[in-house]
């Protein structure tokens, strides 16, 4: 739901009723995980996907026919089901709820729509089955739990879809490469952080969606660190090609308990050069091992805006624990979202 905030909100500002589909469960092969929405407007025009593709036409239908009827409810949608009975390519099976959307039937949406935008903790609860049909599609909203699951209890189905904090990119040195990887990082959902002491080169109207910071890196980290703000989803990425900045910055990094990426772009000499300074302040070659250096994939990139896609590449490969070789190499499935059923 995260990427059509600003549709829905539009709908429900206008007064006017629209549709709501919700991907509350993928099992097999799905090219979306559970969470994934889509929405019909008053127009009949769509915004975002639950299956990119092989489903929408059926969820399209069924989504205009919950706004025609007022009625809210779960579809099965896949091959060889019994259900919906609908000529698709997905090979795995999607469960969707759709409902009608208005300020009548989520009266409390803005309030889950600032949250979102403020990058605070909030869960939505839905009702997506009940022996009730009274009680299907009631929302519950909170600002505790983590995950995205649809949980069977006594007589009906909740389905949770929590909006944690985006995971947060620390950008050590402004340039052009560090305008290209806010640019490349910002559509895999990061928030970032441009870091660089230098304030004739940190300038806010240079990074727009950015947070930018005026302060030694180093120090900057050590901050973040201290106010509980680095975990597992933090990754910092060293731009600056200057071994003032990044060999106090990464000694800081590589003590820290939490990372989920550190990488510094750079030359093979550079590298070298990098290590030599770092292990003279004593890392071992396991710890050393944690730095990403130089960073990014071997895409044979030049430019900025290549070199980001080289990085944000590999930084998304660190996220989700993959090989990054190439997909036609591999055998097991393109699409790994488990099934969400507790």
């Amino acid at each position: 739901m995260r990427e059509i905030v600003d549709d829905l909100l539009r709908v429900w500002h206008s007064g006017r009723t629209g549709g709501l589909a919700t991907l509350v469960r993928a099992q097999g092969s799905s090219p979306m995980p559970a969470g994934s929405a889509m929405m019909v407007d008053a127009e009949g025009r769509v915004f975002g996907s639950v299956s990119a593709g092989c489903a929408e036409a059926a969820v399209y239908e069924a989504v205009t026919e919950s706004v025609r009827t007022g009625q809210r409810g779960l579809h099965r949608f896949g091959p060889g089901n019994g259900m919906d009975n609908t000529s698709m390519d997905c090979t795995g099976t999607l469960d969707v709820f759709t409902e009608p959307f208005s300020r009548r039937h989520f009266p409390e949406f803005p309030d889950v729509a600032a949250d979102i935008a403020a990058q605070r903790q909030v869960t939505v609860f839905t009702v997506v089955w009940h022996k009730d049909p009274d009680v299907i599609g009631q929302h519950l909203i909170t600002d505790r739990r983590h995950g995205t699951e649809l949980v069977a209890l006594p007589d009906s189905d909740i389905f949770v879809n929590s909006f944690a904090r985006p995971p947060h990119l620390i950008i050590v040195g402004a340039n052009a490469f560090a305008g290209a990887l806010a640019t490349q990082v910002k559509l895999l959902g990061y928030r970032v952080t441009i870091c660089d002491a230098r304030p004739t080169f940190a300038s806010a109207d240079a990074y727009p969606g950015c947070e930018v910071v005026v302060d030694w890196p180093h120090r900057y980290l050590n901050t973040q660190s201290a106010a509980g703000e680095i975990d597992g989803s933090t990754a910092v990425v060293v731009l600056s090609h200057d071994a003032k900045f990044e060999i106090p910055l990464l000694t800081v990094a590589l003590r820290l308990p939490e990372l989920g990426y550190l990488a510094a772009l750079g030359s093979r000499n550079a590298h070298v050069h990098r290590l030599e300074a770092l292990q003279a302040g004593g890392f071992d070659d396991d710890t050393l091992a944690r730095l990403c250096s130089p960073a990014g994939l071997d895409l044979g990139a030049r430019t900025p805006a290549e070199t980001a896609v080289a990085i944000a590449a590999e930084l998304l490969a660190a996220r989700n624990g993959t090989s990054a070789e190439p997909m036609s190499s591999r055998t097991a499935p393109v699409h790994r979202h488990p099934s969400l059923v507790i």
